[in-house]
């Protein structure tokens, strides 16, 4: 970093612990997790800030990239019981949906002839659906629109067409891969502590088992992303312990585009006596995660989750990716509490980028520049 960042660490009135770690970014380093612990129970934002946004220059400059979105929701109907999820339900209950394959070709098809570039599916684990009928669902929204990029399926829905279709990991995903999914969204990683776990969402995919889903996906040249899930019953070791699975699986694969952060919403679960966290622990998070995820070239603000204002404050403290257009088509956060509907257009994305100083720039799936 510039050296007038290590001087301005050097004249700053914090602990000499917080100032040598500060100096060891500040210089290129890589942070211990003891460290990032450190990090995290300080109370220093604006150093944390200003360390994040290095950073981030360093990797994407004043760059902050956005897509030409929407989603596919297919059913809520859900095996699962996760404490924080607000979204699922069971069949016949109040509340369930289960689009039919016509009603998803229709909502492809009204796109048609747009600039979108992404598809993004992901939905609940339903019981009676089967590897073969997402297959088909990819192959109907690439006969739609052919250039589009079909990104689907969280490693927790993956594992359950694997296990329904008597498949490994490996073969479910190249039957997938075949069908034309081309990436995976990071969900269902919630806080990869197997304590945790069993907390807040005990019948789920293991964090093993989503890392393993992940790495094969790597392998096989999927590229993926990573969440967190925090702000619930997680305590500061278990969010470094988080970072530190992912930075270790990226330094094996470098599979992983994008890491979100997903602050955790209150309404309509069985968490919602814990609250939600405030702002600044929100901008420390995001700022703690780029520091310490230095082989992850992006870092996201869900604008979707984190609301339009927060996603602008988030791009000083190392988010350098909003998401997208989105087009009111997901309804994940927004029975949780966030964004009532959510959809932004091109020209309001391009607005929020600026207003914090930055460089809007649309990109693919791929963070390939789109002129």
């Amino acid at each position: 970093m510039e050296n007038s960042i290590k001087s301005l660490i050097e004249c700053s009135e914090v602990a000499l612990e917080l100032k040598k770690i500060a100096l060891n970014v500040a210089s290129g380093g890589r942070i211990s997790p003891s460290e990032a612990l450190e990090l995290y129970n300080c109370n220093e934002l604006g150093l944390l800030g200003m360390l994040a946004f290095e950073i981030k220059k360093q990797k994407s400059g004043l760059k902050v990239f956005y897509n030409r979105n929407f989603h596919i929701e297919p059913t809520n109907v859900c095996i699962n019981n996760c404490k924080f999820c607000s979204y699922s339900r069971k069949k016949g209950e109040n509340g369930a949906w289960e689009m039919s394959m016509d009603e998803i070709i229709h909502k492809v098809s009204q796109y048609k002839g747009s600039r979108a570039t992404e598809c993004h599916i992901v939905g609940g684990v339903h019981p009676e659906r089967d590897i073969e009928y997402y297959g088909q669902l990819i192959k109907n929204v690439k006969n739609i629109m052919p250039e589009l990029v079909v990104k689907a399926f969280t490693a927790v829905e993956i594992e359950y067409m694997a296990q329904k279709a008597g498949l490994s990991i490996e073969g479910a995903l190249l039957y997938l891969k075949k069908c034309g999914l081309q990436s995976i969204p990071g969900g269902g990683a919630e806080i990869l502590d197997e304590e945790v776990r069993k907390k807040i969402c005990p019948e789920k995919t293991t964090a093993t088992k989503w890392l393993e889903i992940h790495q094969t996906a790597h392998k096989l040249g999927i590229t993926t992303n990573a969440t967190m899930l925090y702000g619930h019953v997680e305590s500061y070791s278990d969010r470094v312990e988080h970072l530190s699975k992912l930075r270790q699986l990226q330094d094996k694969t470098g599979g992983f585009s994008a890491f979100i952060p997903l602050k955790y919403r209150k309404e309509n679960n069985q968490l919602n006596l814990v609250g939600e966290v405030s702002l600044v622990e929100d901008l420390k998070n995001y700022a703690v995660s780029r520091i310490f995820l230095d082989n992850f070239p992006h870092i996201k603000a869900y604008w979707v989750m984190s609301g339009q204002e927060t996603t602008r404050l988030a791009l000083q403290f190392g988010a350098d990716d909003i998401d997208g257009t989105v087009n009111d088509s997901t309804k994940i956060y927004s029975m949780a509490g966030a964004e009532k509907k959510p959809i932004m257009t091109v020209e309001q994305i391009q607005n929020l980028v600026r207003s914090a100083g930055l460089v809007p720039v649309e990109r693919d799936t791929f963070y390939n520049e789109i002129k």
